[in-house]
C-alpha cells in the first residue's frame, strides 16, 4: 500500500519534490492555499527569469549563508544537474553575458510553471486548492481551515518566507511552529532598499539615476554590479549580495557602512594619475571626460565631499575607490524580494526532518538561509527539493 505524502504549499521547493517523488511508492498531494500554484515564482518572473546562475559549483555555494547547510543539497542537485533536468521537461535554457541562466528566448515563466505541471499530472499529484494550514491535532494530524483534519505518513511544509504577501507568502505560520515549541527566528527583509539620508537637493537631482559598473563592500564582502539612487535609498544587485553584512552592522550597530567603489576596473594609482595629467580645467570636467564618471557619481562626490577633499587629487581618488555611505534602515518587509528567518536551521537535520517532529520536514526559504538575487534562490529551493524527494524514495 502507497504511503501518504502531503506538501504544503506550491512553490519551486514543492513543486520539484512532488515531481520528483516516488509515484508507486507514495501517494502525493499538494495543499495550497492559493487558486493556482508558483503565484511567487510567476511574480519573480516578471523581473527576469533567471532560473539559476552558471558559476562553478565551489562559488555558487560560497553564495549562501550559510553556506555549510545547503553544501550537500547542492553538490547532490547542482546548477548543472538542474539545467539537465529542466531540459528534459522541454524547457531550454541559455546562460546570459550575466552568467545567469534563463529558459531560452520567448518561453515565459508560465510555460516553465505548466511544464512542471505536467509532470505532476503525469505522477499522478493530487492537487488540493484553498486549502490554509492550520495546525496540528494533539495526534499530529494536519488541520486546514481550522477544521479539516488530514491524516498523513510524510508532512512537508514549503511554506515560503515572510515577503510578497499578495502571492500568499506571508510568514503567518511562524507563530503555529513556535506554538509547538520548534525554534524559529523572525523574519527580517533581505535582497531590498536600503535606506540613506539624502540631503534633498541631492535626491532632488539624482533620484532613479543609475550608478553602473560599480563596486560595494561591506564589512568583508565585496560585489560589483549596479545599483539605483532612490528616495529612500539604494537598491540593486550590487547591495542585494551584501545584506547579511548590512544587517549584522544594523543590528550591532544601528547603521552600517558600506563604501562604494565607483571604478573598479582602475587601480588607486592609476586614477590618480589620470586626475593629475588632465588637461581640463574644472575637477567636475575630469571627472566626467577623463575619468568617466555619471552625473549621479559626480554629484556623490561633491554633496558629500567638503571642498577641499574634493578639489585635492589624492583625496578625490580615494573617494572615488572607497566613498562611504551610511546606511540607516531596510527596507519593508513586504517589499523584500526574499527573507530571512523562520525555522531555525539547528531544529532540522541534514535532510531537512523536524527534529523534534519525526516524519515532518521543511523546505524552502521557511528556513533559516539567505542568498543574493541572481538565480540563488531559486537554484536552493530546487536542490533542497531534489535532495528531499531522493531521501524519501530511499526509504523502506
Amino acid at each position: 500500500m502507497k504511503k501518504s505524502v502531503s506538501i504544503i504549499g506550491g512553490g519551486p521547493a514543492a513543486l520539484i519534490l512532488a515531481a520528483l517523488l516516488d509515484c508507486e511508492k507514495f501517494k502525493v498531494t499538494v495543499y495550497e492555499k492559493n487558486k493556482t500554484l508558483g503565484r511567487k515564482f510567476l511574480v519573480a518572473g516578471k523581473g527576469g527569469f533567471n532560473l539559476t546562475h552558471s558559476e562553478p559549483i565551489a562559488e555558487l555555494i560560497a553564495r549562501y549563508t550559510p553556506p555549510h547547510f545547503l553544501k550537500k543539497a547542492l553538490l547532490d542537485f547542482d546548477n548543472d544537474n538542474f539545467r539537465d533536468w529542466i531540459d528534459t521537461i522541454g524547457i531550454p535554457t541559455y546562460i546570459g553575458s550575466s552568467k545567469r541562466v534563463y529558459p531560452e528566448r520567448g518561453i515565459k515563466p508560465i510555460t516553465v510553471l505548466n511544464a512542471i505541471l505536467d509532470v505532476l499530472e503525469k505522477q499522478g499529484v493530487a492537487i488540493q486548492y484553498q486549502h490554509t494550514w492550520t495546525g496540528w491535532t494533539s495526534n499530529d494530524d494536519l488541520v486546514f481551515n481550522a477544521t479539516t483534519e488530514i491524516k498523513s505518513d510524510y508532512t512537508i511544509f514549503a511554506l515560503g518566507g515572510g515577503s510578497w504577501k499578495i502571492t500568499g507568502s506571508d510568514g503567518t505560520w511562524l507563530d503555529l511552529f513556535e506554538q509547538q515549541d520548534i525554534a524559529i527566528v523572525p523574519f527580517q527583509s533581505s535582497n531590498c532598499a536600503y535606506r540613506v539620508d539624502w540631503s534633498e537637493d541631492f535626491i532632488l537631482e539624482h533620484e532613479g539615476s543609475p550608478l553602473k559598473n560599480i563596486a560595494i563592500s561591506c564589512s568583508n564582502k565585496r560585489q560589483k554590479g549596479e545599483a539605483v539612487i532612490t528616495r529612500f535609498g539604494l537598491e540593486g544587485n550590487a547591495i542585494y549580495a551584501l545584506s547579511p553584512q548590512i544587517r549584522e552592522e544594523l543590528q550591532s550597530q544601528q547603521k552600517a557602512i558600506v563604501f562604494l567603489d565607483m571604478k573598479p576596473t582602475l587601480r588607486s594609482d592609476d586614477l590618480l594619475q589620470k586626475i593629475k595629467k588632465s588637461t581640463f580645467k574644472k575637477t567636475s570636467e575630469t571627472l566626467q571626460k577623463e575619468i568617466k564618471l555619471s552625473p549621479a557619481q559626480i554629484g556623490l562626490l561633491k554633496k558629500y565631499l567638503s571642498k577641499e577633499t574634493y578639489l585635492n587629487p589624492a583625496l578625490l581618488a580615494q573617494n572615488i575607490k572607497k566613498m562611504s555611505i551610511e546606511i540607516t534602515g531596510s527596507g519593508l518587509l513586504n517589499d523584500a524580494i526574499s527573507t530571512t528567518g523562520g525555522i531555525q536551521l539547528n531544529a532540522v537535520d541534514e535532510n531537512f526532518q523536524l527534529k523534534d517532529k519525526k516524519s515532518n520536514y521543511c523546505i524552502g526559504e521557511m528556513l533559516d538561509w539567505d542568498a543574493p538575487t541572481g538565480g540563488y534562490l531559486l537554484q536552493a529551493c530546487f536542490s533542497m527539493g531534489m535532495h528531499l524527494a531522493r531521501h524519501l524514495n530511499s526509504l523502506p
